[in-house]
C-alpha cells in the first residue's frame, strides 16, 4: 500500500459542481441555499472518492461554489448575505468534508473580515484532512469586489505581508491558490512560485468553449513559466441568474508543469478532470539545469525595478469608504486616462 500520509505521487480532481446563485434572495434564503451547497459537496466529494480511490488527496472546488456572485446588491447587502465568517458554520461543514473524506478541500468564497467591517473579501483556501484552515488567500484582482490593495497600508498592519501570497507546505507538496480571472497576471503566479508553491490551486467561474479561452491559454503559460501544476475547477453551471446556464459549463482541467493537459472535463457536473499529481517528477525538473528551467532563470531583480517605474491601480482607494458598484467601473475609467497621460495607452 502507498503511504498516503507522504505521498510522492497522488490524485488531484478539479470537482465541477453546479452553482446556485443566491443574489436576489433573502438573507435567511440565501443561508439555506448556502446549507444546502455544502450538503451537495459533501455528498459529490464522497462520490469521488470512492470512484477515484484512497488516493484522492487534493479536491478543488469552483470560485464562489456556495453563492455565485452579486448581481447589483451593494456591498454592504452582499456582505451580511453571502460573505462567510471565517471560522464559521459554513467553514466548519468544510472542514468535516476534509476530514471524513481525508482529503485536502480547496474552494473559494464571499468573506467578511471583522477587521474591516464594511467591506468584504473573495477568498480562497485550503482546508488539510484534519480539518484545519492551512491557507487563506485574499484575491488581489478584482474588477468589482473590494482587494486588500484597495485598503493597503492597513491590511498590511494587520495582517503582515506574508499574508498576501502564502504558500501552505503539506504532505501533498506546497500549495498556493489563484482565483478565477487572477490566472492572467503572470506576476502573481510567478511570486507564489518564488515562494515555493508548487500545484497552483485555481478555482473559477468562467466562460467555457471548445476552442482555447484567453484563462485557458493562461494555465498552460503559467505552469510552464513557474514548473509547476495547475488544478482548475470550473463551475458546472449557474443556477438562478438570467445568464444561460452552461455559459460558465466544463473545461475544469489539470495542468502539468509543462503545459500539458492530464485530464479536462466536459460540459456538466464531473469527476472527468482528475489525474495524478508526481511530486517526484516535479521537483527533479526543477533541479534539472537546462533552458527549460524558467524558474531558475527567472531575474525578479531585473523587474522589480521596472515595474517600480510605472503606476497603474492605485492602493488604499477604499480606505475610509465603502463604494456603490458603479465606483468600481470608474475606478477603471481614471486608470486608463493615467496610463494614456504616460504614454502606456495611445
Amino acid at each position: 500500500m502507498p503511504n498516503l500520509s507522504h505521498p510522492a505521487s497522488y490524485r488531484a480532481l478539479a470537482l465541477q459542481i453546479a452553482t446556485h446563485s443566491v443574489s436576489g434572495m433573502s438573507m435567511d434564503d440565501a443561508r439555506a441555499s448556502m446549507r444546502n451547497a455544502v450538503s451537495r459537496i459533501a455528498v459529490q466529494v464522497g462520490g469521488s472518492k470512492q470512484w477515484i480511490g484512497p488516493d484522492l488527496r487534493l479536491v478543488v472546488l469552483p470560485e464562489y461554489a456556495l453563492t455565485g456572485f452579486p448581481l447589483g446588491e451593494p456591498i454592504p447587502a452582499w456582505r451580511d448575505k453571502a460573505a462567510l465568517e471565517p471560522g464559521g458554520p459554513e467553514y466548519e461543514a468544510l472542514a468535516a468534508i476534509a476530514r471524513d473524506q481525508d482529503v485536502y478541500l480547496a474552494g473559494n468564497a464571499y468573506e467578511s473580515d471583522e477587521h474591516f467591517p464594511d467591506l468584504y473579501f473573495q477568498t480562497s483556501f485550503v482546508i488539510d484532512s484534519a480539518g484545519e484552515t492551512v491557507l487563506r488567500c485574499r484575491r488581489l484582482y478584482s474588477m468589482y469586489s473590494p482587494t486588500p490593495f484597495d485598503v493597503w497600508d492597513r491590511y498590511l498592519d494587520v495582517y503582515g505581508p506574508d499574508a498576501l501570497l502564502p504558500v501552505a507546505r503539506t504532505p501533498i507538496g506546497n500549495l498556493a491558490a489563484i482565483s478565477s480571472e487572477e490566472i492572467l497576471y503572470p506576476e502573481l503566479a510567478r511570486s507564489l512560485a518564488l515562494r515555493g508553491a508548487e500545484v497552483l490551486c485555481h478555482p473559477t467561474s468562467e466562460s467555457s468553449s471548445p476552442l482555447l479561452t484567453p484563462k485557458a491559454i493562461a494555465r498552460r503559460a503559467r505552469a510552464v513559466e513557474n514548473l509547476a501544476y495547475v488544478v482548475s475547477a470550473n463551475s458546472g453551471g449557474l443556477i438562478g441568474t438570467p445568464i444561460p446556464a452552461d455559459s460558465t459549463s466544463g473545461g475544469s482541467e489539470l495542468i502539468d508543469f509543462e503545459g500539458r493537459v492530464l485530464a479536462q472535463a466536459g460540459p456538466g457536473e464531473s469527476l472527468v478532470a482528475a489525474a495524478e499529481l508526481d511530486l517526484g517528477a516535479l521537483r527533479r525538473h526543477r533541479r534539472r539545469p537546462g533552458m527549460g528551467n524558467l524558474l531558475a532563470r527567472a531575474k525578479p531583480a531585473l523587474w522589480a525595478t521596472e515595474y517600480a517605474r510605472h503606476e497603474g491601480e492605485r492602493p488604499n482607494e477604499l480606505d475610509g469608504k465603502v463604494p456603490d458598484r458603479a465606483w468600481f467601473k470608474e475606478r477603471q475609467v481614471e486608470t486608463i486616462a493615467r496610463l494614456r497621460a504616460a504614454g502606456v495607452i495611445a
